[in-house]
């Protein structure tokens, strides 16, 4: 029996490496979306500087494990046995939560994870204890170390609004002083600044955050007390050297303070988030040692021991810190993680993520509506001055780099890592361990708000994609406590069969999570997707739009092969990947009508007559995506009803016609692909009318169907729409092609005439 506990220790370090990769993975958003938005710095830089502050943080960060030994539960209360229970269900329930939200892309809160997994496996452990007992449900108070669990609790959730209101805050002023033009400010503003930022974010890294850890003691007696004399000094000091840094090496200092913010923003993730993801483990291991020792049996070993200050193992925090930076480098999903936070934080338009719902519409409206009645407060001058501060510049890229653009400026980035970075050095520093994706997610949309980056037009998204966040994390707390309880549960009925059982569940969720990223992954990179055309002329608007039209019939050609046969086999499988494929091209073409007015704005004056043809074979595409779609719509709903199938005869009839039409299909993406627009093949023309008039003859045998034998309303209801739109799908295509036609012809005789002149 003792070598169950020797097993569940191996387990237990093999699950703190993969709660390492999978928690980095989630949190990398904390401290590199500033950076990597704002596009200071080289990829490379950013990541060897972020490295270098986990490496540190890992190193910094025994004082915070005592949280996983004594901060949820009181340990004298729980048996060895009992305790190891407790420390399996919080790893198996931790690691498959967190990576659940890293396969959706939704940065979460792995300190709210594992907060809630100790409190709910020491809940249901306490339960089974009191239960078996015949104590009253109200000793479960004696268990559950409520003070410090309230507290970790209540300042996690007061970070949200802490956070957010704090960086709005100085963002809003910083913005104010040094507006959107502050690289033409005097060198001493910035130099200000520098010394302003820099001392903030030395000073609560490398004294208030050293605060809770082993090293304090020997600095202690220099630094106690003298905290006003120490930030002075270290403001002025700063602002000299920024100056200098400016003046005579001629350097950008905000790039030099978004540097050392994101060595210290990662310094202050590292020593404050460490503990979520091995302090679990290094608890254990520090029980299974006492109990060894002490040669009593698991059941009836107290564990009085984890009460205690017990020194984390330098060398377990080494190894953790090197795993915590190779995942850095090597997580795809990290980045995606990271693209969640900066979308929702971009200065400028962007595809948007997140579907508006009526919380985000009211939030909007009463902001705006508030918004206008402060306005009448202030004097207009002083609204022109501030105005005028928040007046963005423009600027002028060559065409087919406005994606380079940066997400937000060198301000708004430095703002980022200055006000999260303090803030997590004060929790670190009183050994609490705050959520730093709350922080540093709040901080990033605190100082979007006051950037005026919400704009009437991505307002009612971003609001959206906030609250679905916010909602996730709340989601993230429920789902852990129940988890986390039932998996404890679970354990003390089954034991170590049950554990064993658990932990190839384990195994397999994430291998199949990460065989299902790395799929979708691959699709992404290899699909047809639909791009903006970027010429100005409309010979080239021909040529690269050529390429759209390639591809959505393609993509088109694939749907409808897939929806008749899914049909027609009632496979709602394949019917639901139809469906789903093409609501995605129809948002790519959605994509390319939001970026007409870009467009537009970027022709040539010579060219303007290049808008009305792209404008119009932007429309003729989605005239093809919406025949699509509503064909692979219909027959969804139709199988997911569980109406009657096709007869032999319709279904005969639809593979017929399918089959021509991905005939036809082909020949048309042959045309565009060689660009051949001067002649319209006669052949073309022909096999179109062709399977026109077969549709029109399936339209009129379901006519004498329906008279005769036919008996489901459903069943000829779906046919004729499928018949319909099929015949619009074909006119469709045929207009696009002659649409080409005409305009490539007409292109050439207008060159011919230049020639001539």
């Amino acid at each position: 029996m003792d070598n169950i506990y020797f097993l569940m220790i191996i387990a237990l370090a093999v699950l703190a490496i993969a709660d390492l990769v999978v928690g980095v993975s989630n949190d990398a958003v904390n401290f590199l979306n500033s950076a990597l938005g704002s596009k200071a710095i080289s990829f490379k830089t950013i990541m060897i500087v972020a490295s270098l502050g986990i490496f540190c943080g890992a190193v910094f960060s025994s004082g915070l494990m005592e949280v996983a030994r004594k901060g949820i539960f009181v340990p004298g209360e729980f048996m060895f046995s009992e305790i190891m229970i407790i420390f399996m269900a919080v790893m198996i329930t931790d690691i498959l939560l967190l990576d659940f939200f890293n396969t959706l892309g939704m940065p979460t809160s792995t300190t709210v994870s594992i907060v809630f997994e100790l409190l709910g496996a020491a809940v249901a452990m306490a339960l089974i204890k009191i239960g078996a007992a015949g104590d009253s449900f109200s000793t479960l108070v004696n268990y559950i170390n409520t003070t410090k669990a309230t507290e970790i609790i209540l300042g996690i959730l007061l970070s949200v609004v802490v956070a957010f209101s704090v960086g709005a805050l100085v963002q809003y002023v910083s913005r104010l002083l040094l507006s959107f033009n502050f690289e033409r400010k005097a060198k001493w503003v910035g130099a200000i600044f520098g010394g302003f930022a820099l001392a903030a974010i030395t000073y609560f890294i490398f004294i208030k955050g050293l605060k809770g850890t082993d090293y304090y003691a020997e600095i202690k007696p220099m630094i106690e007390g003298k905290t006003a004399i120490i930030v002075a000094i270290s403001f002025v000091i700063w602002s000299l050297l920024s100056y200098i840094f400016v003046t005579i090496f001629k350097k950008n200092i905000y790039i030099f303070i978004i540097a050392v913010g994101t060595f210290a923003l990662a310094l202050a993730f590292a020593g404050n988030d460490l503990v979520n993801f091995i302090g679990v483990p290094i608890a254990a291991y520090q029980s299974f040692e006492a109990w060894t020792a002490s040669g009593v049996p698991a059941t009836e070993f107290a564990m009085d021991v984890l009460g205690k200050k017990v020194p984390t193992p330098t060398f377990f925090l080494l190894v953790a810190g090197l795993i915590m930076v190779l995942t850095l480098w090597f997580s795809s999903k990290a980045k995606k993680v990271v693209k969640t936070s900066i979308d929702l934080s971009r200065q400028g338009e962007t595809q948007e993520r997140f579907q508006p719902n009526m919380l985000s519409r009211n939030l909007v409206r009463f902001t705006m509506l508030a918004a206008k009645y402060t306005a009448t407060v202030l004097p207009v001058s002083v609204q022109d001055k501030i105005d005028n501060q928040f007046k963005k510049p423009v600027i002028e890229l060559p065409k087919g780099k406005t994606h380079e653009l940066p997400a937000f400026d060198l301000v708004r980035a430095a703002v980022n890592l200055m006000v999260a970075s303090v803030l997590i050095s004060i929790a670190t520093s009183m050994k609490l361990p705050l959520s730093t994706t709350y922080v540093t997610f709040m901080v990033a949309m605190g100082t979007s708000l006051a950037d005026r980056a919400w704009g009437s037009e991505s307002a009612v998204y971003r609001v959206a994609g906030v609250l679905n966040v916010i909602g996730g994390w709340f989601f993230t707390a429920i789902c852990a406590f129940i988890a986390a309880g039932t998996v404890a549960y679970l354990i003390h009925l089954g034991g170590g069969t049950m554990i064993a059982v658990l932990l190839l569940l384990a195994a397999l969720l994430l291998i199949r999570n990460y065989i299902s990223h790395t799929k979708k992954t691959r699709e992404v990179k290899a699909e047809d997707s639909l791009r903006r055309a970027e010429s100005n002329s409309i010979h080239g608007v021909i040529e690269e739009s050529a390429d759209n039209i390639s591809k959505a019939l393609k993509r088109v050609s694939k749907i409808n092969h897939t929806t008749i046969n899914g049909l027609i086999n009632q496979d709602l499988d394949a019917l639901k990947k139809a469906k789903n494929t093409v609501t995605k091209l129809e948002n790519e073409i959605e994509e390319l009508q939001n970026d007409i007015f870009y467009f537009i704005k970027e022709l040539d004056d010579s060219y303007l007559g290049a808008s009305k043809f792209y404008i119009d074979v932007i429309g003729s595409i989605q005239d093809v995506a919406q025949s699509s779609s509503l064909i692979a719509k219909v027959s969804h709903k139709h199988v997911n009803n569980n109406h009657k199938k096709l007869k032999k005869k319709q279904a005969e009839e639809l593979l017929d016609i399918n089959a021509k039409l991905v005939h036809l299909f082909g020949k048309i993406r042959e045309v565009f692909e060689a660009r051949t627009f001067e002649v319209i093949v006669p052949g073309i023309i022909e096999e179109k009318q062709a399977i026109l008039d077969k549709v029109q003859e399936a339209i009129k045998k379901q006519v004498e169907r329906t008279r005769t034998e036919e008996s489901s309303p459903k069943n000829t209801t779906l046919y004729f729409s499928i018949l319909l739109e099929t015949q619009d799908l074909i006119k469709a295509n045929m207009n696009i092609l002659s649409l080409y036609h005409d305009e490539h012809n007409r292109s050439i005789d207008l060159m011919d005439i230049e020639v001539i002149e």
